[in-house]
Order: structure tokens, then sequence, then C-alpha cells
């Protein structure tokens, strides 16, 4: 009688401890398992009025994921070195709309570590850059180490999965073609081709670009922007590498003269897109296409402020997701 009156004692009381998420597998608690947090990393910027570019993709993604947490991290750490100057003024920055957030920006690390301590279990790591050139590489090397992590018991495990989604053109994949990749961001840009159309101007976009790696993914997406949108003539530059200003101004040279509808093919309209693009020193974009005889028409909108390519990034995120098994609730 009294063996039974034990056994049934320690059956209530582990059915207490379960329900209560006192125990569960692999020593996690309940509300501990398939917590689930998203991670946008973004290249960053330092211009203001830029950060909201970024800001809209963070939305649209909490908007598409809503309960899930969705938090920042800049992969350069020159940009978010010159936020850390900033925070000795705070007050400066965070009247000026600039979200406490960015003032306050970590890195990759810093930020798993918060959602370790905070118990989230999966984190999907999503990029913002435009493709997978050396940003994304190296973060994808951090996705990688954490998600390597082993623990001579499973209950210590930091994560039980962390996980990276594609960048906005695309990237590397067996599964996913780049090229489809592409013609899905590109097909978000109907307006600018519309705008250029309105104004019979060429469509000339600046790209960030990379001197180690090769940027023939722009020549790729000017040639694919020609195909979808056959009325406008449309080129793609980078500020580092292939092609670059000289390239596409030889390429314009058999056109005597016209308007040019110049944009930013990059996340933010930051200090590239306002100063090597818009700027007025004799070595910008739209000086030196002025100076061959066009009439220039500058605008300063990051494709992140694009909600249409914004929602990239969500559907990205989603195949990560499916693609692991991890549930967003």
């Amino acid at each position: 009688m009294k063996r039974n009156m034990f056994v049934s004692s320690l059956t209530f009381l582990l059915i207490i401890l379960l329900s209560s998420g006192v125990i569960a597998e692999h020593g996690k608690t309940d509300q501990d398992k398939n917590k689930v947090a998203i991670v946008l990393a973004s290249f960053g910027t330092t211009v203001p009025s830029a950060v909201k570019a970024i800001t809209n993709i963070q939305e649209e993604v909490k908007k598409a994921f809503p309960g899930v947490p969705v938090r920042l991290t800049f992969t350069s750490n020159i940009i978010r070195s010159v936020w850390k100057e900033r925070q000795a003024e705070p007050k400066k920055w965070l009247d000026k709309g600039i979200p406490k957030e960015v003032l306050y920006v970590k890195n990759i690390i810093a930020v798993m570590g918060e959602l370790r301590e905070e118990g989230y279990r999966d984190i999907i790591v999503q990029p913002t850059h435009m493709f997978f050139m050396e940003q994304a590489r190296d973060l994808s090397s951090f996705v990688y180490a954490f998600a390597s992590i082993r623990t001579m018991r499973d209950k210590w495990m930091p994560f039980d999965k962390v996980v990276m989604g594609r960048p906005a053109l695309g990237g590397p994949s067996e599964k996913y073609d780049y090229h489809d990749d592409m013609k899905n961001a590109l097909k978000t840009l109907a307006q600018d081709a519309v705008l250029a159309k309105k104004n019979k101007a060429m469509l000339v976009y600046m790209g960030h670009g990379n001197e180690r790696w090769s940027t023939g993914i722009y020549m790729e997406s000017a040639k694919m922007m020609r195909e979808l949108y056959p009325d406008v003539v449309t080129y793609i530059g980078s500020v580092e590498g292939f092609p670059g200003i000289e390239d596409i101004a030889r390429y314009l040279s058999h056109f005597d003269s016209g308007k040019i509808v110049l944009k930013p093919f990059m996340i933010v309209a930051g200090d590239h897109a306002t100063n090597d693009m818009a700027g007025d020193e004799e070595d910008s974009w739209k000086s030196i296409l002025t100076k061959q005889g066009f009439e220039v028409m500058p605008i300063l909108e990051g494709l992140g402020s694009n909600d249409r390519f914004a929602e990239i990034f969500v559907d990205h995120i989603k195949d990560a997701a499916r693609d692991n098994g991890i549930k967003l609730k």
C-alpha cells in the first residue's frame, strides 16, 4: 500500500513538473522548445536617411511573422564602429529618428549570444545583401560555426538549429537557381523601368561590387533587365570591381545625348549613393555622365525602401525555415 502511494505521489509530481515546463527533452524547458528568432544581417549604413530602407525590410518581416522576434545586425565592422562612436551622444541620434537597435547595433556574435540567453533555440539568419559575395560569405562562416557547435551532453547545446537564408539575388545552391532569384528580384523593379520610359531615359544602376570577387552578377542582371523591360536601355555598374563607371560611360558613348535615371542597385542609398553616385565632385557618376552630355536624374532611394523588393527576404526566410524543419508561428 505504501509503495503504491509512493508511486502515485511520484507520478503526480512528474506530471506537475512536466506541465510546468521544469523538465523537458534534453534538459530544456517546454517554453524553450521551438523558440524561433530571425536575425536580419545587413551591410549597414552610416547615413541617417538611409536607415529607413533597412527598417522597412525589418517591418515587412515582422508583419509576415508576427510574434517572432526580428533582430538586426550590421556585418560591416567599419559601419558598426561609426555607430559606436555616435553612442556618446545618444539623444542627438535618437531625436533624429534613429532606432535604438541601430544606434546600439551589435555584431552577429553578440546578437546570437543575447538570443541564447533569452532561450531561443532555432535561429534563421537572413542576409539582406544583394548577392553571395564577400560580406554574405563571411556571414555564412559565422552561421556555420554556430550551427556546428557540439557539446558533450545534448542538453547543453546552445542552439538546436542555426540556418541562413539566401541574399536578394540568390547565391550558390543546389536547390535554388540564382537565375530564378535574380528574375524575382528584378521583377520588383518594374516601377524604375516605368519611370525611365516615362522620361524617355536610360536606366543606370550603381551597385557596390567587390574588387576581390567577380561582379559578373551585375552584367547578368542588366541583361535580364533589358529582357524584362525591352523598352528601356539598362546598365548596372559597380563602385568596386567590374564594370565600373568608366566601363558604363564607354557603353553609353554611342548615345549622343539623352536622359539617364540614376539609382543605387543597393539596399540603402547610403554614402556611396550620396557621394559616389549623386555627388557634385568631378569623379561622381552624375558628374561624369553629365560631362558626357547626358541629363542625369539621380534618385536617392535604396531597394530596401521598395516593399515588393523587401518581400523577397520574407520568401527566402520561409524557404530556409521549410528546408530545415523550422516552424515559424
